[in-house]
C-alpha cells in the first residue's frame, strides 16, 4: 500500500459507483441560491484535463456539475494539459486568463514531481502563475501536490512547502493535495485507472466532493461587492 501511495504521487501524468451522479446527488442534498454566471479556468496536467475518462466524467466537468447543481450560475474552462509542468502552465498562462475568465484553480506540479525537477524552478514557475492571476485580478483556488520519499526527505520537504507558502505570500485560497481523497480511500486500487496513476470516474468523484467547498469559497470572492 505505500508503494501504491507513493507511485500515486510519483507516477502521477472507498466509495463505489459514485461517480457524476453521485456528485450531483452531493451537490442537491443542499442547494441554495446564486446570481450571476462565474467563469472559472482550470489550470492544470492530465489530471485536470480528464485523461482515459469520458468527456463528462473528468474532473472539469464533474466539478462544474457539482457546483450547477448547488444552485451555482458558473462555467469552468478545462484549462488542463496531458503532461504539463509548472514552467507549460506558466507559458500558456497569458491565453488562459481571457477577459471572461473571473477566478483560476491551479493544480500543478505532478509532472514535476514524475521528472524530478527542482523545487526552485516549480516554486518561480507556480509564483509566476499566481502574479499573471494578480494582475488580471483574477480569483485563485492553489492546489497542493506532495512528494513522495523518492528523491529524500529534502526534495520532499522543499516540493511540499511550496504551496502553503506560496498561497500565504499571494492571499489565495488553498487545498492541501489534490490526490488525497483518492491516496487515502479505503480501496484504492477501485479508484483508480487500469494504469494505477490516474484516478477513474469515482476517484474523481471523491477529489470533487473534497475540493468543492473551497470553490464554493472562490465563487463568494468573486461575487464580494
Amino acid at each position: 500500500m505505500k508503494w501504491l501511495r507513493a507511485r500515486l504521487s510519483f507516477g502521477y501524468g472507498g466509495w463505489r459507483g459514485l461517480g457524476k451522479a453521485a456528485v450531483l446527488a452531493l451537490g442537491l442534498s443542499a442547494a441554495p441560491s446564486w446570481a450571476d454566471e462565474v467563469v472559472i479556468a482550470a489550470l492544470g496536467d492530465s489530471l485536470t484535463q480528464g485523461y482515459g475518462l469520458p468527456v463528462d466524467e473528468g474532473f472539469v466537468p464533474q466539478l462544474e456539475a457539482w457546483l450547477q447543481a448547488r444552485g451555482h450560475e458558473v462555467r469552468l474552462i478545462n484549462a488542463g494539459v496531458s503532461g504539463d509542468t509548472t514552467a507549460g502552465g506558466l507559458a500558456r498562462i497569458g491565453w488562459t486568463l481571457t477577459d471572461d475568465v473571473q477566478a483560476l484553480i491551479v493544480a500543478l506540479g505532478g509532472n514535476d514531481l514524475l521528472r524530478g525537477l527542482p523545487p526552485e524552478a516549480a516554486r518561480a514557475n507556480l509564483a509566476g502563475i499566481l502574479d499573471a492571476a494578480a494582475e488580471a485580478g483574477v480569483e485563485v483556488l492553489l492546489i497542493g501536490m506532495e512528494a513522495p520519499l523518492n528523491y529524500g526527505p529534502d526534495y520532499k520537504a522543499a516540493f511540499d512547502a511550496i504551496y502553503p507558502e506560496l498561497a500565504a505570500e499571494h492571499g489565495t485560497l488553498f487545498v492541501e493535495s489534490f490526490l488525497a481523497p483518492v491516496v487515502t480511500a479505503p480501496d484504492v486500487q477501485a479508484m483508480m485507472q487500469a494504469d494505477g496513476i490516474h484516478p477513474n470516474a469515482e476517484g474523481v468523484a471523491l477529489i470533487v466532493g473534497a475540493i468543492a467547498i473551497e470553490v464554493e469559497a472562490l465563487i463568494a470572492r468573486v461575487q464580494q461587492p
